[in-house]
This record gives structure tokens, C-alpha cells and sequence, in this order.
């Protein structure tokens, strides 16, 4: 599977995401292929973004853009969403989400806090690692399973990409950090899409306290679903 980005030639935003299947009911999504052009940032995230560079200015308003667009699929309206501790997102209050956005990608996950416990989205471009950065990223348990995976998958991008997500959802309900080395990621079943591609799940083993700082159960496992589609490969958690 080595099919390049399918990058719109208009970029827009869309609810109708190329992670819908990856998504329970009850989670809204929103996604862009590239930046539109005309988006702007609300004056109050100007303070995050004041002196970033155009690039990365043009990713944080798309993303941040895709995440008022799916709000709205909640019947939120227009916010400010401002970066809290660790650069985590705050949203409204009630509500839980997560925003990735990598080269030619931008998406965000919202849903309602009484439905979903915690969200974590990552993508990432369905390549090979850089070299040496595999081993900074894994635990040899990983690295010995991925080493018997069949080619023409990128399994060393998509365990980053699983990590990244379990991060993100582990984060906003426990206010600790969570290192590479600190999750054990397995992946339980895959298939093939129509139409290329390919798509499975995976577990998230937590190999640190973990006790939640809500009050909520223990961490100990947090379930999530992957997808290779267009290019790009993109791992969400949506934890009950």
C-alpha cells in the first residue's frame, strides 16, 4: 500500500470526514485537506498565535476552523478555543475533543463530556519513520511484533500515531505526562477497505499509575481504531 495524499485541489472544510468509520455515535468530526482560503482566527487565539509563522498559522486556523465546524454539529456556537497546559485545547464546557493536523490534513473530534469520557485524534503521512526514530518512540515488546508485521503497511508510523492518540486522550483526565515508553500499543485486527486501503484496532496498554485525576476509573487500558486512507494514516480513542 503505497498510495500518495489524494489532497483536494479546493481545500474546504467538510462533515462528512474520511474518519467517519474510525468514530462512535454521538462524536462529531470535521476535516480539511489543505487550508482554505478566507479562515481566519477569532481575535482571541491571536495571543497563541500572534508570532507563528505562516505555516504554521494557516494550520492552526484550519484546525482550529474544523473544530468550530464540528462544535456546530453539536449546536455549539463560535468559540475561542484557547490552549491550556501541555498545549491541550480547552473546549466548552461540557464537551471533550481533540485536534490533529499534519501536511495536507487538518481535523478535529468533539463530543458531548456525558457521552464520551475522552478523545485523542493523531495523523500522520503514511511513510516510514525517519531513521533512529522508532527506537526513541517504542518499547522493544513493540518493535519485536512490528518486525514480523507483513510489508506494505507502515507499522512503525502508525504505532507513533497510536501513541500520539493516547496521549491526547490520556492527558485532559489525568494531568500527567505520558511517555513514549509509558503505553504498550498492540494491534488487534486489521482488514482491507473497499476501495484501497485499510483500517483495524488497537489496544493501549498503561504501564504507569493509572489513577485519573477526575475520579473516574483507572486508565489502565485505552481501546482506539485506525484507518490508512488517501495517503495519510489517522488514529483516534474515544474513551466511554
Amino acid at each position: 500500500m503505497t498510495e500518495g495524499p489524494n489532497v483536494s485541489p479546493t481545500p474546504r472544510i467538510s462533515t462528512t470526514t474520511m474518519i467517519n468509520p474510525l468514530l462512535p455515535a454521538g462524536v462529531a468530526s470535521a476535516e480539511s485537506f489543505g487550508d482554505p482560503a478566507g479562515l481566519t482566527a477569532l481575535p482571541a487565539e491571536e495571543s497563541i498565535i500572534g508570532r507563528a509563522v505562516e505555516k504554521r498559522r494557516k494550520e492552526f486556523i484550519t484546525a482550529r476552523s474544523c473544530a468550530r465546524v464540528a462544535l456546530g454539529e453539536l449546536g455549539i456556537d463560535p468559540v475561542p478555543i484557547m490552549r491550556g497546559e501541555k498545549d491541550m485545547p480547552l473546549w466548552p464546557d461540557g464537551i471533550v475533543g481533540s485536534i490533529t493536523h499534519t501536511n495536507g490534513y487538518r481535523a478535529a473530534i468533539v463530543a458531548h463530556g456525558l457521552a464520551v469520557r475522552s478523545l485523542g485524534i493523531d495523523a500522520e503521512p503514511h511513510e516510514p519513520l525517519p531513521d533512529g526514530v522508532l527506537d526513541l518512540t517504542s518499547i522493544a515488546e513493540e518493535r519485536d511484533v512490528l518486525a514480523s508485521r507483513p510489508e506494505g503497511l507502515h507499522w512503525d508510523r502508525l504505532l507513533f500515531c497510536a501513541k500520539e492518540t493516547t496521549y491526547k486522550a490520556w492527558f485532559p483526565l489525568t494531568r500527567r505526562w505520558l511517555g513514549f515508553e509509558d503505553a504498550h500499543i498492540t494491534f488487534e485486527q486489521s482488514g482491507e477497505l473497499d476501495g484501497g486501503g485499510a483500517h483495524g484496532t488497537f489496544s493501549s496498554r498503561i504501564l504507569i499509575d493509572p489513577a485519573a485525576a477526575d475520579g473516574g476509573p483507572p486508565l489502565l487500558e485505552l481501546p482506539g481504531r485506525w484507518l490508512i486512507a488517501r495517503g495519510f494514516i489517522t488514529t483516534t480513542i474515544a474513551l466511554r
